[in-house]
């Protein structure tokens, strides 16, 4: 635990270091431009910083990384945190979401920047647009820190691989994100037994890759891992993604907003055609799934509307089988692990972080 809060202080410091010498370059444009440094820490400091933590496990887990130079990984790891940031902004914004960890959603702060200075225009359109350009920037900043990174790595080949990886990742987390959007309008055209494998495709690009496989396997290609080994970091890191998306989005239904940060069946609202809704279709009644189908992604479901749709979803069943695949991702994940070239005291850390990322409670 304490070398996980150290890696999280030191990625912190990696990032605010970087802002100060980018709000340097902003505000000498313009010091109307301070929002958007202001509004990028705000959403850069803070949370569970779990693909930092991958990446630099993925570092950590080859032979020989502990005499290399770390800067090349913390600065990747960041750059991952900058990345992710990003892709919130740009998520909240696509699903409508007012919050973000407990807080005003990014188009939310700065529709509140519009409507307090009695600006012209609507504040809603102002805020979705300069949401968007924040989420531009970031993405922007993430490419700059991690060039910077990779400039202080000693092999230039470990560095090529690693910004090969990090290419990768950034263009299947937004075909995902595609993927997901068009799920949510394409259903209901969609064969029905198609439902559920349409619903996990979207879980291994939009999230299971990018919040885990990558990451790993982008700090060990830094740290110069040979192929095994990132083969090995792949087989690890996709199930255990894909286990870690799942608890998410049950956490998307049923979560407690004082745990999560967003407020209690926000999936529902945006209609995300989850896996757990899948499955909860497949096991109901027509009437039922009508029910189902009826409500979901309606933006004003009062809380007894929510209510009622957990209950059905807990009542088809759904929820113990997103359980059960949650329980055989992990084990295959564990498996993978344990048949891979890499060390046993490394195969514990990841075995730990695996049951800290898969375990959140709702």
């Amino acid at each position: 635990m304490a070398e996980s809060n150290q890696l999280v202080d030191l990625v912190q410091t990696r990032i605010d270091e970087f802002l100060k010498t980018r709000q340097l370059i902003v505000t000498t444009v313009s010091p109307d431009l301070s929002a958007l440094v202001n509004f990028s820490r705000q959403f850069l400091s803070g949370g569970k910083r779990f693909r930092a933590q991958f990446c630099h496990q993925g570092w950590q887990s080859v032979p020989g990384s502990d005499a290399l130079d770390s800067a090349p990984v913390i600065a990747a790891a960041a750059a991952l945190e900058i990345f992710h940031a990003a892709a919130l902004v740009h998520d909240d914004i696509i699903d409508n979401s007012d919050t973000r960890r407990g807080s005003a959603s990014a188009h939310k702060l700065f529709e509140s920047v519009h409507a307090a200075g009695g600006w012209a225009g609507a504040p809603v359109e102002f805020g979705r647009a300069s949401a968007i350009l924040l989420g531009d920037l970031l993405l922007g900043w993430s490419d700059e820190l991690l060039d910077e990174g990779l400039e202080a790595s000693a092999d230039p080949v470990a560095a090529r691989l690693g910004r090969h990886e990090f290419n990768q990742m950034r263009t299947e987390v937004t075909a995902g994100q595609y993927l997901d959007i068009l799920e949510e309008r394409a259903w209901l055209v969609q064969q029905e037994e198609e439902l559920l494998e349409r619903a996990m495709r979207v879980i291994v690009f939009k999230s299971a890759k990018y919040s885990v496989q990558a990451p790993l396997v982008i700090g060990a290609a830094l740290a110069g891992a040979d192929t095994a080994h990132l083969d090995a970091l792949r087989a690890f890191g996709l199930p255990l993604g894909i286990a870690y998306q799942l608890r998410d989005d049950l956490l998307g239904v049923f979560g407690d907003a004082a745990v999560t940060g967003k407020p209690s069946g926000d999936d529902l609202r945006e209609g995300k055609r989850t896996v757990i809704i899948a499955l909860a279709r497949r096991a109901l009644e027509p009437a039922a799934r009508e029910y189902l189908d009826g409500l979901l992604g309606d933006p004003g479901l009062d809380p007894a509307q929510i209510l009622s749709l957990q209950e059905l979803i807990r009542a088809s069943g759904a929820v113990e089988s997103v359980e059960t695949l949650i329980t055989d991702q992990v084990a295959d994940a564990r498996v993978a692990l344990h048949a891979s070239p890499i060390a046993p005291d490394m195969r514990d850390q990841l075995e730990s972080l695996a049951e800290t990322v898969t375990r959140r409670s709702f």
